[in-house]
């Protein structure tokens, strides 16, 4: 392993807002987005950061808009055309940043889920149904659904997002903008979902984010990466369990056998965790786009 941690950037006087995982810094008609090394799990941001996971999301996003041929915010990757005042080391940068049109965010994270795991496989214990979608009964944690489903969510400032119903989601971006939603990111699931398990990896749900420029609704932020989705390796995939995951449940399952409550601030990741969730994350990006990992 040979690439330092950033685990927060900081470019002169540029306005700044910062995410779990992402430095947003405002260039009027556009966005910088950096995505930093933090990694986040059981709505905390963790002390330790995973070296080289920012770019694994930016070049992962990437590679889907340019696949996907989706209308979206992406200008460019490249840090060397981005105009930056001057002085600024830009080499923590590469890799790392995407700049983007600014747009206005749609307030829903729109969740395709097309197995039941996580907290879909919690509500269907509980109730038969994930955001008020019956769903047939005997199903076992991690089955295939019929058909992928569409839970909508909503986009909390802090602590986890809320599952929410369709119908409440009308009630607050109104039917047109919702029924356009669901289509476009159930199309996007589905397309994506088929091309991975022909690379060996099943995407077990995943959650897009739309904004809005002008009239157009466009796909924003990341795109089917290891932090905005489950990737299962198909090759081990068995119904009725928890999966072995090429996203941050390693970090999850490590955070839970440790005994940590939760509650209070969370405790350091061990190296072998640290280089194991690494490995696993480049893994992931290496295998779907079929490119070796620049920054190996």
């Amino acid at each position: 392993m040979n690439s330092s941690v950033v685990m927060e950037t900081s470019l002169n006087s540029l306005p700044v807002r910062r995410g779990k995982v992402r430095d947003i810094y405002d260039l009027g008609d556009q966005l910088l987005l950096v995505s930093t090394d933090r990694i986040s799990a059981f709505d905390w941001v963790l002390p330790t950061g995973i070296p080289d996971k920012g770019r694994v999301l930016t070049q992962a996003s990437a590679f889907w808009f340019d696949w996907l041929r989706e209308p979206n915010h992406l200008l460019t990757t490249d840090i060397e055309e981005v105009e930056l005042p001057e002085g600024i080391d830009r080499a923590p940068l590469a890799g790392r940043s995407m700049l983007v049109r600014k747009t206005q965010v749609v307030p829903i994270e729109c969740v395709v889920r097309g197995y039941l795991s996580g907290s879909g496989w919690v509500e269907y214990q509980r109730n038969g149904a994930v955001c008020g979608i019956k769903l047939p009964t005997g199903l076992k944690e991690s089955d295939r659904l019929p058909e992928p489903i569409f839970t909508p969510a909503t986009k909390e400032e802090s602590g986890h997002d809320q599952n929410i119903s369709f119908e409440r989601m009308v009630e607050l971006v109104g039917p047109e903008m919702s029924e356009e939603l669901r289509e476009r990111s159930l199309g996007i699931y589905k397309r994506g979902a088929e091309y991975a398990l022909q690379r060996g990896i099943i995407i077990a749900d995943t959650k897009f984010e739309w904004g809005r420029v002008d009239d157009e609704l466009i796909l924003i932020d990341e795109v089917l990466t290891p932090d905005s989705s489950r990737f299962w390796p198909a090759d081990s995939y068995a119904p009725g369990r928890g999966q072995p995951s090429y996203d941050k449940q390693f970090v999850r399952d490590w955070l839970t056998a440790c005994g940590w409550d939760k509650n209070s601030a969370p405790p350091a990741l061990p190296a072998d965790v640290v280089s194991r969730t690494r490995e696993m994350y480049i893994e992931a990006y290496e295998r779907l786009t079929g490119l070796s990992f620049p920054w190996k």
